[in-house]
């Protein structure tokens, strides 16, 4: 089984000029090229694997460079307009190459120091001059030519040099198009059954697969049980060490507790490394099944922990919701389980969080362990986990399936704050948002999300809709 580590994100970068240019202006393609290779290192510097295909400056080495980009398998495309040139130096490597591109229009400098260039005297001179400054020049003519091909595109306009908003802005595209890459080859797990009676959680399959990619593995709840049953003994107690080590388990926790979670934790490690997982959603209500019902009765310690380690994992089976944790998690942003709890009006915040795992990485302190005496709506009793996210700027995002049959994105940006939360063993923390907590939830629930939602640490709706935009669907911001 081959994992998504054995494919790396590949950026494609080339630059177009004109060819007749070349020899009716000393230097400007040496120095153009000087220009190209400055984007090449500092994109490089985002992560990607960049393969610079150089400067274009003709129809024919155009389609020669979509073939290039397209043998090497690149996830998304940079085009530097360094000066002047005819869009079809542009079209046939877009076309061909089948990617999301993104146009840079870079100038080198803030400006022309213009009481030098006019006293350059020499006008062929100074025309070569001006055409190195020329990068936004042809924009206008690529993008009539994109749009009447019907090729998304998106801009970046700036300077080449000292300009922050610009390189952080390609930064962002490098970030969502690694997203994209990471879920493209993504494999989620699908292990029980849905909850009855939420319908808003139903999910369709191939709609999830078509829109973000990955492959969905359907398993079986006593696929788990009998690996639990192959765990041995020092398997078992060096878990209850992570255990130990990773949460503050509180002393009303019972040692046999500890003891059937940790044997628990280690089967749901063997059953991520079987499949190769890179998330999970389940649910099991139980039938009388006792092998079963012990199995998933204790599953929320190693699910809190795979979710800390990248492999988010979403309970009540809810597919689209193990998709959005996955998208904040590949962010860097966490990404934990969470939907309305209650609201505060006389603090003006939305208190928000989910019984079952935990983003335990981005948690506000140490998390906590309790025993719960009944899962309230589910079968079984047992250990559960007990947090609030870091205080700061946070993100949430729904991955909502339409009346229409599409998927798009629904994000929100707010920030965690302190104050009282509910100690019931569940993950729970208090938002607030620029809007206010009335008209928050209304506007929010006004695109109709389902109820659960991911929450990451930080501010990132930026990356989100250019992830959006790579994969070619709608991102709505709330705030």
């Amino acid at each position: 089984m081959v994992s998504h580590s054995s494919y790396r994100l590949k950026v494609g970068l080339f630059g177009i000029g004109l060819q007749a240019y070349w020899e009716q202006f000393d230097g400007l393609e040496e120095r153009l090229k000087g220009y190209l290779e400055t984007v090449s290192e500092k994109l490089g510097s985002f992560g990607a694997e960049i393969v610079n295909l150089g400067l274009i400056d003709s129809p024919e080495k155009a389609l020669d460079a979509g073939h290039e980009f397209r043998r090497a398998d690149v996830d998304l495309l940079f085009l530097y307009v360094t000066t002047y040139a005819l869009s079809a130096t542009v079209l046939p490597v877009v076309r061909r190459a089948k990617v999301p591109v993104i146009v840079l229009n870079l100038a080198p400098e803030a400006a022309i120091d213009y009481k030098w260039f006019n006293q350059l005297g020499d006008r062929t001179k100074m025309t070569g001059e001006w055409l190195a400054y020329c990068s936004a020049c042809p924009v206008p003519e690529i993008a009539n030519v994109f749009n009447r091909a019907k090729i998304p595109f998106s801009q970046i306009t700036g300077m080449l040099h000292d300009d922050p908003l610009a390189w952080d802005e390609a930064r962002e595209w490098i970030e969502a198009a690694q997203v994209a890459h990471i879920m493209t080859h993504n494999r989620l797990g699908v292990m029980g059954n849905y909850y009855g009676g939420m319908l808003d959680i139903y999910s369709d399959l191939t709609l999830q697969t078509a829109t973000f990619g990955g492959h969905i593995e359907v398993i079986e709840v006593d696929e788990l049980s009998a690996l639990r049953e192959q765990v041995s003994e020092p398997e078992v107690k060096q878990m209850l060490a992570t255990f130990h080590s990773t949460f503050e388990i509180k002393e009303d926790c019972a040692e046999i507790e500890l003891d059937r979670a940790a044997k628990t934790a280690v089967a749901l490690d063997k059953l991520v490394e079987k499949y190769q997982l890179g998330s999970m959603a389940y649910y099991h209500k139980g039938t009388g099944n006792a092998w079963n019902e012990n199995t998933m009765s204790s599953v929320i310690l190693g699910n809190s922990l795979l979710t800390a380690r990248g492999i988010p994992v979403a309970g009540e089976y809810e597919i689209k919701n193990a998709q959005a944790m996955k998208i904040m998690d590949s962010f860097g942003a966490g990404g934990s389980f969470t939907e309305y709890y209650a609201m505060d009006f006389n603090d003006d915040i939305v208190l928000m969080g989910h019984d079952g795992p935990g983003h335990i990485a981005i948690a506000e302190g140490k998390t906590k362990v309790r025993p719960l005496y009944v899962y309230h709506g589910k079968v079984g009793n047992g250990l559960s986990v007990e947090m609030s996210v870091k205080h700061g700027p946070v993100t949430l995002l729904s991955v909502v399936e339409t009346v229409d049959g599409k998927v798009i994105l629904l994000v929100a940006e707010g920030e965690s704050v302190a104050g009282p939360v509910l100690e019931i063993g569940n993950t729970n923390s208090r938002y607030r948002f620029s809007l206010g907590a009335r008209k928050f939830v209304a506007c929010w629930n006004g695109h109709g999300p389902a109820h659960h939602c991911a929450v990451g640490i930080g501010h990132i709706s930026s990356k989100i809709s250019k992830l959006g935009q790579l994969l070619g669907i709608e991102t709505r911001i709330v705030c």
